[in-house]
């Protein structure tokens, strides 16, 4: 395994923390990365093949993230291993011996992620007191519901296809991942006027370049299918989705799905990084020589943290959806504007912008000096 404390620097990770219960069949690592700025935000990520490699940079994309949106917290991450389709009874289990194992990482407020929604963050919640997108019921935005994360893709797209010339009405549309990120970005970018004309899940893909029909899309998915059983639209390939001609490609599923080895086959004007770190550095290279656009993910992806932050801070729904249009709109601008004066990546000017707001919220906690 790649030695996952080369990602490590002056911001952090501050702690790393390796969890087991064998009694619960827990295995799980949380990552704190940064809490200068406040207590870090992060999702529960559960799947088979997690690692303490993933926790690490996803908590690191965390921090630029919370960062860059300007909220008062810092980074986190925790992966926990498992089947996300368990059923109901061992994922409480899981889940509530997962909450009792960090009950003293108060620096680490959990939100839900891949594998993970707002009933696990309930059980949490029950269990230590502090947990994020929690059900409305108990107070939560329901950050999935309202596509959050979905939202912020939409306004990225506003913005960077503005800098492209680029009409969102006609813009056809590919979406890697069509699940809660990718089905509200799907709906929010159709609102704008653009076509939805591949998606893929990990059963297989579906592609109409007239357009696919979103409503059967999700009754497929709420009924635990692929979106491949489209009829006349499905192929069992999910690797098909690289191979679209879009101007607007979305990853949202898993990281480092898109690397120098295929990279080559994207078609596309405009990529809107919808899952954490999709792209390998080399791949996001190419990409930029080619001229095509990447919003990075800790930008373009921020709806749910954002929501999540309200939630946390008492703020209710409507607000949440006014401060997730707001932020991502001002720092893609921000972002975008920089990359242009200063010639580098989109990516690059994201980080140093993040960086720079980590190193202001460090300098004024007791521990900097």
């Amino acid at each position: 395994m790649t030695d996952p404390w080369q990602w490590a620097d002056e911001i952090g990770p501050e702690k790393v923390v390796h969890l087991h219960d064998a009694a619960a069949g827990l295995r799980a690592v949380v990552a704190i990365d940064n809490t200068a700025a406040g207590p870090s935000i992060g999702g529960v990520r559960m799947a088979k093949d997690v690692s303490a490699e993933e926790a690490f940079r996803l908590a690191r994309a965390m921090t630029f993230k919370n960062a860059a949106a300007g909220l008062p917290h810092g980074g986190g991450k925790s992966v926990v291993v498992g089947d996300p389709h368990m059923s109901d009874a061992e994922k409480e289990t899981l889940i509530r011996a997962f909450a009792q194992a960090i009950r003293d990482l108060t620096g680490y407020i959990p939100g839900p992620d891949m594998g993970t929604d707002e009933r696990c963050m309930a059980w949490i919640r029950d269990e230590i007191g502090r947990a994020v997108g929690l059900p409305p019921e108990l107070g939560g935005i329901p950050l999935d519901e309202i596509g959050a994360t979905g939202l912020g893709l939409a306004v990225s797209a506003d913005v960077a296809s503005r800098r492209l010339d680029l009409p969102l009405a006609g813009a056809r549309v590919a979406i890697q991942g069509y699940g809660n990120v990718g089905r509200h970005a799907a709906r929010f970018l159709a609102a704008r006027g653009a076509v939805v004309v591949a998606v893929s899940d990990s059963g297989g893909v579906a592609i109409d370049a007239g357009g696919l029909a979103l409503d059967s899309l999700d009754v497929l998915k709420r009924e635990g299918r692929s979106v491949a059983d489209l009829p006349g639209c499905g192929s069992t390939s999910s690797e098909a989705i690289l191979d679209v001609a879009c101007e607007i490609w979305i990853p949202a599923a898993r990281p480092d799905v898109v690397t120098e080895e295929n990279v080559d086959r994207l078609d596309t004007r405009l990529v809107l990084q919808g899952a954490n770190i999709p792209f390998t550095p080399e791949a996001e290279r190419i990409l930029h020589t080619r001229g095509v656009l990447v919003v990075p993910d800790f930008i373009a992806n921020a709806g749910g943290v954002i929501c999540a932050s309200v939630e946390y801070h008492g703020g209710d729904e409507r607000q949440a959806l006014q401060t997730i249009e707001t932020k991502i709109a001002a720092n893609v601008e921000a972002v975008l504007e920089k990359a242009q004066a200063s010639g580098q990546m989109p990516r690059a000017a994201a980080v140093a912008l993040a960086r720079e707001r980590v190193r202001k919220a460090a300098a004024t906690r007791r521990w900097h000096a």
